[in-house]
């Protein structure tokens, strides 16, 4: 498989790794993105896919909560400029309330449910014709409980969460939820406990650190037993950062993890308190964004 100057680009993009090594990444990997990263990774010259999920697009994420129920939606907009635009919003808004109201499988039959005497799939059509620029409802979740679930929005819509939890619906809970939503907000876990991470993933972690130490002239020569005691240290430091309960928690001052403030929480109102699921969306994640030279956009305009 080929690889271009821009495959070049994009992995240093995503790997924070200097052109070079990046260009050799895909040179040895032939062409394939995904293995030239974990290349670079058991060679130490990048860490875990550091900007793979930078901000690509424009847009909003949105939270609608009606009692028991929450919900997020994405809308990928062009422009930024469009994304501030209030019809869009209470577009987007719109699209939040139904999805609570209807409960869709998912986009596709969210853009056939009705939306006053409309539907949500012509109202799009209708935005994109009058506003000038194409729109997308991307991704959306819906958490009904019959516990506590809370939304937080951060940087008026950059991203959005949703927290579910089996607890006494009282404004301690719902303080202490909001606090672990901008927690997921700020730090991203991918899960709620090491318990939920899969013994794939678990493996896959173990070759690549192995791989690294293999490629470290200090520690290559180092007995299989003490590279192991390295190897399942380093695994569990990583999973207490992905994991949202072996977090440290960001508000406390004596760096007590998140399933320690959320059972001191417990004690102190006289209940338990359990955090079933959380979504964490960012607008754009994941999406690619065009890459616009304003000179040559002028140009082509007085051709």
């Amino acid at each position: 498989m080929a690889f271009t100057a821009q495959d070049v680009k994009k992995l240093r993009e995503m790997t924070n790794c200097g052109m070079m090594d990046c260009k050799k990444a895909l040179t040895e990997t032939d062409g394939d993105m995904d293995k030239a990263v974990e290349f670079l990774r058991e060679k130490g010259l990048a860490t875990a896919e550091k900007k793979a999920g930078r901000i690509a697009a424009e847009g909003i994420v949105k939270a609608y909560m009606d009692g028991k129920v929450g919900v997020l939606v994405e809308v990928n907009s062009e422009t930024d400029f469009v994304a501030k635009n209030t019809e869009f919003q209470t577009f987007v808004g719109d699209v939040a309330k139904t999805v609570a109201d209807t409960n869709p499988a998912d986009v596709e039959a969210l853009k056939a449910e009705k939306c006053g005497d409309s539907t949500i799939g012509d109202i799009l059509t209708e935005k994109i014709a009058k506003i000038g620029e194409n729109m997308k409802i991307r991704r959306f979740a819906r958490i009904e409980t019959a516990g506590v679930v809370v939304d937080y929005i951060h940087a008026a819509g950059k991203i959005g969460v949703l927290v579910d939890a089996d607890a006494p619906d009282c404004d301690e809970v719902r303080e202490c939820l909001k606090n672990i939503a901008m927690q997921i907000a700020a730090l991203s876990p991918k899960y709620l406990s090491s318990a939920d991470v899969s013994e794939e993933y678990k493996n896959h972690e173990k070759e690549i650190l192995i791989a690294q130490l293999k490629n470290d002239p200090k520690n290559a020569s180092k007995p299989d037993n003490i590279i192991e005691k390295m190897i399942s240290g380093r695994l569990a430091k990583e999973l207490k950062e992905i994991c949202l309960l072996e977090q440290e928690y960001v508000k406390a001052e004596n760096k007590e993890s998140v399933a320690k403030y959320i059972e001191a929480v417990g004690k102190k109102i006289g209940a338990d308190i359990k955090i079933n699921s959380f979504v964490r969306f960012e607008t754009g994640e994941g999406l690619e964004k065009k890459e616009e030279n304003f000179a040559d956009e002028v140009a082509s305009m007085i051709k």
